[in-house]
């Protein structure tokens, strides 16, 4: 019995640990949120959220998706090499996005059809650069089960962006302010987990890494970039698409007000969801390796995030629209009701989302890109007669809440069968 309960226990520790701080890293956005949406305009938040749409993209093969291979060997010498491959990919990749941003600048600001964007094109291969450096190391300080590190850049990272946003922001930057500011506490939670990795594990990287090991991994796992590029680029095309379509056929305003929507309905769920993902996927990986499948911590997992959800969500559905006005001033009060329609489909994205990773643990990469690729055909067929039809934004937003429920319940069918089976 002791035996059983032991791995419960350890879970739900490491669980608490990274909530602990990344409620914390949720807490400090939110709180500074009516001062933000005073300092800055709603074309501001639009103009941000195009750079960080276009970021987004980029980021998907900044590591080429090799750091999600960081957890699936049984040895260590054989992960740090895969993260020294990954950072040095994340190097490549910035280098060539600065080359194409001064090359097409122009075509691409015309493509957004926004020209406030043009100059910060310029800060997007810096922005790339950290994220793949700092999810290279947060893979790496998942597998060494380093949460209160992790927990701790977080909190650094959100801190740090909050505070620059507030200073810019009274500096009158505009919408830069809120971009030097992300790319400010991203550097820094970079450096947190960095150093803490420098310190504690520089010897065993500088034993470890070698040449000739870092082009064995990256042949072993090249499934990661030939499959998991495409698919995880499709998935986070169509996560744009939203913000791509409102900007081109609405105006930046509405964009802004949906960026505050979606930020403010998403962004708590989906930290604290990292959390769990991130354990979850350690002890998943260790049960899949020892017994062949991983169903009680996949229920585990579930039940968890079910459970600590559902009322918040409830009452948050019933006064979104009051706590924008109250909180942000009435001029806001329309992202409130963007909100409320956003609200279901968060909640099912808070539930699933921690397992979301089962299928990469079986290894079933096809599966993972046909999942993308067919939500991706959806979110393009949708809006293609949004388009044609000129729909409101409102139901817009519903057809898009409707498309991911439907997706997400897939996989949470998909995803239980393979903490069952394996890969078929």
């Amino acid at each position: 019995m002791i035996n059983k309960l032991k791995p419960k226990s350890e879970f739900t520790r490491n669980v608490l640990t990274l909530m602990t701080g990344t409620t914390i890293a949720q807490a400090i956005p939110i709180a500074i949120s009516p001062i933000l949406t005073r300092l800055y305009t709603p074309e501001d938040f639009g103009v941000f959220a195009l750079y960080m749409s276009i970021a987004s993209v980029l980021s998907v093969i900044a590591t080429g998706r090799y750091e999600l291979a960081i957890m699936l060997p049984e040895k260590d010498e054989d992960s740090v090499n895969i993260v020294a491959l990954s950072i040095l990919i994340s190097f490549f990749v910035s280098f060539i996005s600065l080359l194409i941003v001064f090359i097409f600048n122009a075509q691409i600001t015309n493509l957004l059809g926004n020209t406030e964007i043009s100059s910060w094109l310029y800060f997007i291969p810096i922005t790339v650069l950290f994220t793949g450096i700092y999810q290279s190391f947060n893979y790496w300080s998942n597998r060494k089960k380093e949460y209160k590190q992790l927990a701790t850049s977080r909190v650094v990272q959100s801190g740090i962006t909050a505070v620059s946003n507030l200073g810019m922001g009274f500096g009158g930057l505009g919408s830069g302010g809120l971009i030097l500011s992300t790319i400010f506490g991203q550097s820094i939670a970079t450096w947190v987990l960095g150093s803490k990795i420098f310190k504690s594990d520089f010897e065993f990287f500088k034993k470890s890494v070698r040449r000739l090991k870092i082009f064995a991994v990256a042949k072993k796992y090249i499934k990661h970039p030939k499959y998991l590029i495409i698919s995880h680029g499709i998935a986070t095309i169509y996560m744009q698409i939203p913000i791509i379509f409102i900007g081109k056929v609405f105006d930046l305003s509405i964009l802004g007000f949906y960026s505050l929507a979606n930020r403010f309905i998403n962004l708590p769920g989906s930290l604290v969801a990292t959390s769990i993902g991130d354990v979850f996927r350690e002890k998943a990986t260790k049960d899949y390796h020892k017994y062949g499948n991983f169903e009680n911590i996949f229920l585990q997992t579930i039940r968890k995030t079910f459970f600590i959800s559902i009322i918040p969500f409830m009452v948050l559905y019933f006064s979104v629209e009051d706590i924008f006005e109250f909180i942000f001033g009435s001029s806001w009060r329309i992202a409130g009701e963007y909100s409320k329609i956003l609200i279901i489909g968060a909640f099912v994205s808070f539930v699933i989302t921690p397992i979301d990773k089962a299928a990469l643990i079986v290894n079933a990469i096809r599966y993972i890109f046909l999942w993308h690729l067919f939500r991706f055909i959806a979110y393009i067929g949708f809006t293609g007669v949004s388009y044609f039809y000129q729909i409101s934004i409102e139901s817009y937003l519903y057809g898009i809440v409707f498309i991911n429920v439907l997706f997400y319940l897939i996989e949470l069918y998909m995803g239980y069968d393979f903490s069952k089976k394996g890969k078929k």
